[in-house]
């Protein structure tokens, strides 16, 4: 054919301003569109050669190739796969998305949403003039006796197309690159975005520094004029190891059937795709044909601290080709806290493979995913529950986060959460109200710090009682949540108020006598801590050694903990300090308080163990405040130094 020149049919030039300006969020998405392309085009040929319309490409080594050329600043895309003829050019490339551009350039010319602008039609090959001066096609067709064509444009509408000299069917793009792009012409920035895309694309995909090759080849024929008269055995090994490498994995591990994968694979393939060299707890091999097309993995990891939760990663593909991490409308929330690869060929992605159509649908992908997971948390509870005890640690604020974003999720697994408890055990919430019925109903006693609440820990364990463990930041929420679902039961913290179960029943009860000694312990706590507002109550434990506890009421403490959760917001003193002080009537200095109270030469002994007592009962509550941590440490030693 003669040269021909043309202008790219559409009605205005605001095509490329709108392309470069709203298309695409991320500079090197370019790359992921072209190779995209190419590897859409060996799909085509592949396809065509399988029903018999491509006659000998049966045998066909697929590849695509990114050639970097710092000299003459270029961008090389090659790939062997279905080629174009002239008329496909002017249909595929000239005209863009054919009737409606118009229509649609008059829709959204002054719109600046780019969830809106792509999506109604194939601008993926026009991402290059993100970075370009100057594109070049050379395509030839598998068509029988197809003429090579070459197609060039320089980033306006304007365009020239002629014949090319090229042998082999397939396609190559040329970017002459712009000034601001030139970093992608660095071999380790280049590799680093391919491997971004297309760790798992389904053809080997090489990268080559044309310039390191020509002086590699040249130091080459140096070596190879120096050693004329080596073996030519040991010049072959040279050459197979001289042979490049493709850059990624054409066939990963979700392709394969579950039942064929072997737990050593699982591991590797977590360690070489998250890089993380902790062995992951357990994982989930999605492998479904309807109805929908899914398949991956996902990694239950194994956390070494709570923090850690926040750093979860699924990557998400389409068609093994990386689309994006972590994206809320397909993944779960919850989920995103786990590490994964889902590939969903289904997924009803728009032309820039960036954002995602059809709500409904996702909805549906991402309702069988919170499926999937839940699923496999019930038969690991049932059938591996030595097991899924084992893994509780890890998971579970993974799974009490899933709990309270997704109802579903809540509905299918809460037969399957389970407790640790002060005493070493993991009981399901049936299990613990059953065994403990006896002793309270229908109430969980938890501990959030067993070190800062071991006095009330021990006082549980002296009396064959259990609380369970809720140390993570989300269990407050968490318990909130579980009393909305189970309104027959309240979750109290350990230190909330004493059990019956703790009070010494068997000494008897004088009302009159106990309020006495409550009057006259009360107003000598007060005097001695300088606290008016302080409440005290008086009981009998069967504790005998405990002299003193503090007690918070459940409603309270969730109060304060509100409070510091919104501290900055100025509602710091929205809710103050309720504590009570509750004295063991039962204990030697408690009955020595009470035979000294009222007695003026006995004010400084009383002043200082009450203050002690008081002291002591908090440190086991809550940490002190540095300066009644003073106090304390001199008064104990002050009162070392009466002992001696």
């Amino acid at each position: 054919m003669s040269i021909e020149k043309g202008s790219i049919s559409i009605n205005t030039e605001n095509i490329f301003p709108i392309i470069k300006k709203w298309l695409y969020s991320e500079k090197d998405i370019f790359i992921r569109e072209l190779v995209s392309n190419a590897s859409d085009a060996i799909s085509k040929l592949k396809k065509l050669s399988a029903l018999g319309e491509a006659e000998g490409f049966s045998d066909a080594q697929y590849k695509i190739t990114v050639s970097l050329n710092k000299e003459k600043k270029t961008i090389k895309i090659i790939d062997n796969g279905i080629g174009m003829t002239a008329d496909e050019v002017k249909k595929y490339i000239n005209q863009i998305a054919f009737s409606g551009a118009v229509d649609f350039l008059e829709k959204y010319k002054d719109k600046a949403d780019d969830q809106q602008i792509i999506g109604h039609f194939g601008l993926g090959f026009y991402s290059s003039f993100m970075v370009s001066d100057k594109v070049e096609i050379n395509t030839l067709s598998f068509q029988k006796g197809a003429q090579a064509v070459k197609w060039e444009s320089d980033g306006d509408t304007e365009y020239e197309m002629s014949d090319s000299e090229r042998t082999e069917t397939g396609t190559e793009i040329t970017l002459f690159m712009t000034e601001d792009s030139l970093e992608f012409l660095e071999t380790f920035k280049m590799r680093e975005t391919l491997k971004k895309y297309f760790s798992f694309l389904p053809y080997e995909l090489y990268l080559i520094d044309e310039c390191e090759k020509k002086e590699e080849n040249e130091a080459k024929k140096d070596t190879d004029s120096k050693d004329e008269n080596e073996e030519d055995e040991s010049k072959e090994d040279d050459v197979k190891k001289d042979e490049p490498k493709p850059l990624n994995d054409t066939k990963p591990l979700w392709l394969k059937n579950p039942k064929d994968c072997t737990d050593e694979e699982y591991k590797e393939f977590y360690r070489n795709t998250f890089m993380d060299f902790n062995e992951p707890l357990f994982w989930i091999h999605l492998n479904m044909d309807y109805p929908f097309n899914m398949k991956g993995i996902i990694y239950f990891p194994k956390l070494r601290h709570e923090f850690e939760t926040m750093e979860g990663q699924i990557k998400l593909f389409y068609n093994q080709v990386f689309v994006a991490n972590n994206i809320k409308e397909v993944i779960p929330e919850f989920l995103l806290l786990l590490k994964g690869c889902i590939d969903c060929p289904d997924l009803p992605l728009n032309v820039s493979r960036s954002f995602l159509q059809n709500e409904g649908y996702v909805q549906k992908i991402s309702n069988n995913i919170t499926k999937k997971v839940a699923d496999k948390l019930n038969t690991i509870f049932k059938k591996e529950r030595d097991n899924y005890n084992k893994y509780w640690d890890d998971i579970n604020p993974f799974v009490k986060y899933g709990c309270i974003k997704e109802e579903k999720f809540y509905d299918k697994v809460k037969d399957s959460l389970i407790y640790k408890t002060t005493e070493g055990e993991y009981l399901t919430l049936s299990e613990y109200l059953e065994k403990n019925k006896e002793k309270h109903e229908n109430q969980v006693f938890y501990v959030t710090d067993e070190n800062q609440q071991s006095q009330y820990v021990k006082m549980f364990k002296d009396n064959e009682m259990q609380a369970v463990i809720l140390t993570t930041m989300i269990d407050n929420h968490y318990i909130s949540f579980l009393e909305t679902k189970n309104h027959e039961v309240k979750f109290l913290r350990i230190d909330s108020d004493i059990s019956d179960s703790l009070k010494d029943t068997t000494e008897e009860n004088d009302e009159n006598a106990n309020k006495e000694m409550t009057e006259k312990l009360e107003k000598v706590f007060k005097e001695s801590t300088g606290i008016d507002t302080l409440k005290v109550k008086v009981e009998s434990l069967k504790a005998d050694a405990t002299p003193a506890i503090i007690t918070l009421s459940e409603q309270s403490r969730r109060m304060q903990e509100m409070t510091k959760m919104y501290g900055g917001m100025g509602m710091g003193n929205m809710f103050p300090s309720d504590e009570t002080l509750v004295l063991n009537s039962k204990n030697s200095l408690v009955k020595a308080l009470i035979s000294m109270s009222g007695q003026e030469d006995k004010k400084e002994e009383l002043d200082l163990i009450s203050s002690h007592i008081y002291d002591l009962a908090m440190l086991s509550h809550k940490p002190l405040a540095p300066e009644a941590m003073s106090r304390f440490i001199e008064r104990s030693n002050s009162i070392l130094k009466k002992l001696v």
